[in-house]
């Protein structure tokens, strides 16, 4: 088949999948703003495509959104017109249509089959907005009616798209009927081969310190520091974790940017605000044992997580982010919000102690039970990496159900 592969930062989800087709002989080229110039990448052809620039326009506040998706949108669709004119004809089409790249692509081949990433629905009840009672809506009823529009890319897909893809239940559920029922719960699949227990495991801390599986080590991870993956309540849950466990190393892995959620103040970032919150609380030489790592290459990053005895994880009822997956397969005991994505995974007491998103308390008090019994975070740590083995291997489990689900794909009826 002539699969075609649509992610404005491919491979992104698409990364095992898209090389697993290849290798088992389908033609396949993805259409992406991440490079340049055409080029081979592991058996996909990847071919660039650019943002036309528009003369600024005033635009509503409420619709900016999908005003980006249609800019996308346009361009992804003047591409494929272009990849089409010189006889490009893709059987199946494979997207993240969640920038809208793929909102005209039935336009440009009707025959095609298009299967869509279903990362997330807008709703706009609790707890989905207003969540966090330290971020007020200015205007709550207004605010729901701009979320709401958000949505307005979802429903066009909905009527040119055959299947849809989505990597847990609580996201496939943010979809409504009857497009739901066309969405099959894969996730993308966690390499347990990779991140795996590893008792010889050590990180090399900036100052030049190295830590290993003999230290205390706490970890905290996000994509961004900021509110909607619970950095506020992380960081006033500090002051006392290092007061009570003095040989307690804490690695914090995160850029300073916003990836979901509101901006913080101009001038400002969200690490910084809520570092200086906590920062007169915490004595220097237990700061000295708080560690800010960045961003970091992903070979360092398996090592953090398989040094780590526990590794903290709170989100607002949103997206999984796949770095708590990574550190249960390292076999990390976790303690995590008990909000509905994480619940929808874990359970309390069997694979992580869950707290209340709020409760920085609570937090800390299971961090420190978790500490000071190695019986109790040896028998979590072990049910966590069988729970990824058994429902979220890359090669056994998931990698074989994406595969299926095109091949369901390339025969849905058009």
């Amino acid at each position: 088949m002539k699969i075609l592969f649509i992610h404005q930062n491919f491979p992104g989800q698409f990364k095992h999948l898209s090389v697993a087709l290849a290798a088992a002989g389908h033609s396949v080229t993805a259409l992406t703003l991440r490079v340049k110039e055409r080029r081979s990448w592991n058996g996909v052809d990847l071919v660039p495509y650019g943002i036309i620039k528009r003369a600024e326009q005033k635009t509503h506040p409420w619709v900016l959104d999908f005003d980006s998706k249609v800019t996308r949108a346009e361009s992804c669709y003047r591409a494929a017109r272009e990849m089409r004119d010189a006889g490009y004809s893709p059987d199946i089409i494979i997207a993240h249509h969640g920038w809208g790249e793929s909102m005209f692509l039935r336009d440009v081949w009707p025959e095609a089959r298009l299967g869509i990433y279903c990362e997330f629905f807008h709703l706009t009840d609790y707890p989905h907005i207003n969540f966090d009672p330290e971020f007020p809506a200015k205007d709550p009823e207004a605010d729901a009616l701009r979320i709401r529009m958000k949505n307005i890319n979802n429903f066009l897909h909905f009527d040119v798209a055959h299947l849809g893809l989505s990597p847990t239940r609580f996201q496939a559920d943010t979809f409504p009927q009857p497009f739901r029922d066309k969405i099959s719960v894969i996730h993308d699949g966690i390499d347990t081969n990779v991140l795996m227990p590893n008792e010889d495991a050590a990180f090399a801390l900036p100052d030049g310190r190295v830590v290993t599986r003999q230290d205390e080590v706490v970890t905290f991870v996000n994509r961004n520091l900021e509110p909607y993956r619970g950095y506020h309540i992380f960081m006033r849950a500090l002051p006392r974790l290092l007061r009570e466990r003095p040989q307690a190393q804490v690695l914090v892995v995160g850029g300073d940017g916003v990836s979901y959620g509101a901006q913080p103040p101009k001038g400002k970032t969200w690490k910084q605000i809520y570092l200086d919150e906590v920062r007169g609380q915490i004595p220097d030489e237990d700061w000295a044992r708080v560690h800010f790592l960045g961003r970091i290459p992903y070979s360092q990053f398996v090592s953090l997580l398989q040094v780590s005895r526990v590794h903290l994880y709170l989100t607002y009822p949103f997206v999984l982010s796949w770095s708590l997956f990574e550190a249960m397969s390292c076999q990390a005991a976790i303690v995590a919000s008990s909000t509905a994505p994480v619940v929808d995974a874990l359970e309390h007491d069997a694979t992580a102690r869950l707290v209340d998103f709020f409760d920085a308390e609570a937090l800390v008090d299971e961090t420190i039970t978790l500490l000071e019994d190695k019986a109790l975070r040896a028998r979590l740590g072990a049910a966590a990496r069988e729970c990824i083995v058994q429902n979220y291997d890359l090669s056994t489990v998931c990698l074989p159900r994406q595969m299926d689900w095109v091949e369901r794909l390339s025969t849905a009826p058009l």
